[in-house]
């Protein structure tokens, strides 16, 4: 398995050693339920605290704030659950059409329970949220009468890389009677984040997709906003979230998030262009034109179907993917990019390329020498054959 290359990060990334490190020196530590009075609950708690500051520094979040979670699907169900039975009491749930499974399969949810109304926000051809699309929409919409919304925008689309501009979303919908949630799991510790300036009033995140382990996310809260928990139980998360936090997945999360640096995923454009300047012509490059990720590249190739592409990649020793991984580990054809005005048959020939901290050098070449081969045997064979 060495000589495999993993380029499937924004799926999930390897753990980081020194994650590793830090989660065996918690399990090695003794026992560690943060809610236990004697020393060694006192010591557990410690490193809980220790986490939420790191966290609270690395985005600019009041700590208070950060709510600890398996993961970012739940993280998502908190929020969008808050939204709607807390406080602030949302009617109407604003989805962006690209949006995550996650959020789109919760929100439906409660929409079949009667809870509230969806209307989905279209996204211009790039990827990016219709921010035009959303100010006529709202140019009528009255607060008292129509109750508070809530709009689901995520940082950073998983397929395509795809960014949004968060920091301009606010000021269109507070004046509304609206409320922000940003689904950052992609966009966490690729892109600078700072929540308290980027306006969001619930942010999710987690720590797989930079290095960090599965099983660990957070929820952010702006203060002041309730946090409604879910499941019934201790006391855990001040009320919010019942559960034994899982302390040595909550530290491998604060470690990742000061492991991973902005800056160099950013660098990681490099590969990705490289890629993309060596594709055959009639490839379609998904939100080329948009701010994206600089380690994600999602590409359509006419005639070579994206469960083809993926299997003959494996079997080369490549791990990529086709569209998102969060589902039941079938190749389906992307929303995504059915959104973005992607045919059924070019959405059907996507895969998406995504780098990340451990990715060797060289491997954006051995990509696509690999990659050209299968694509000349199977569309040259085809064209042939028609």
């Amino acid at each position: 398995m060495d000589d495999r290359l993993y380029l499937d990060h924004n799926a999930t990334s390897p753990l980081r050693p020194q994650v590793r490190d830090v989660m065996l020196d918690v399990l090695s530590s003794g026992p560690c339920n943060p809610s236990s009075t004697h020393s060694e609950g006192r010591a557990a708690k410690a490193r809980l605290s220790n986490a939420r500051t790191t966290l609270g520094e690395v985005l600019s979040a009041p700590i208070e704030g950060i709510v600890f979670t398996g993961g970012g699907t739940e993280a998502v169900g908190l929020a969008i659950h808050s939204a709607i039975r807390g406080a602030a009491g949302v009617k109407r749930i604003f989805l962006g059409a690209t949006e995550h499974d996650a959020v789109r399969s919760t929100a439906h949810a409660y929409r079949d329970q009667g809870a509230v109304e969806i209307e989905d926000v279209p996204v211009l051809p790039t990827g990016q949220i219709d921010t035009d699309w959303l100010a006529r929409r709202l140019d009528s919409y009255e607060a008292d009468t129509d109750g508070p919304f809530l709009l689901c925008v995520m940082l950073a689309n998983n397929e395509t890389g795809v960014i949004n501009e968060i920091g301009q979303l606010g000021p269109l919908i507070w004046p509304k009677g609206g409320y922000l949630f940003v689904d950052a799991v992609q966009g966490f510790g690729k892109l600078p984040i700072d929540f308290t300036a980027c306006g969001a009033d619930f942010m999710a995140i987690c720590g797989h997709k930079i290095g960090g382990p599965v099983g660990a996310g957070a929820l952010l809260l702006k203060p002041g906003l309730e946090c409604v928990a879910v499941h019934r139980g201790g006391g855990q998360e001040s009320y919010r979230r019942a559960g034994t936090e899982a302390v040595a997945a909550i530290a491998g999360l604060a470690k990742a998030a000061e492991l991973a640096s902005p800056l160099d995923y950013r660098g990681l454009a490099v590969s990705r262009d490289a890629i993309e300047k060596r594709l055959p012509k009639g490839v379609t490059i998904w939100g080329r034109s948009a701010p994206r990720l600089g380690n994600t590249s999602c590409f359509s190739a006419p005639g070579f179907w994206s469960e083809t592409q993926v299997m003959v990649m494996d079997l080369d020793g490549i791990a990529v993917s086709a569209g998102s991984a969060c589902s039941s580990g079938k190749v389906r054809r992307s929303g995504v990019l059915a959104a973005m005005g992607a045919s059924d048959d070019l959405a059907g020939c996507a895969i998406r390329v995504s780098f990340g901290w451990s990715t060797p050098e060289g491997a954006a070449d051995r990509f696509v020498r690999q990659w050209t081969q299968h694509y000349e045997r199977v569309v040259g064979s085809s064209t042939a054959a028609a």
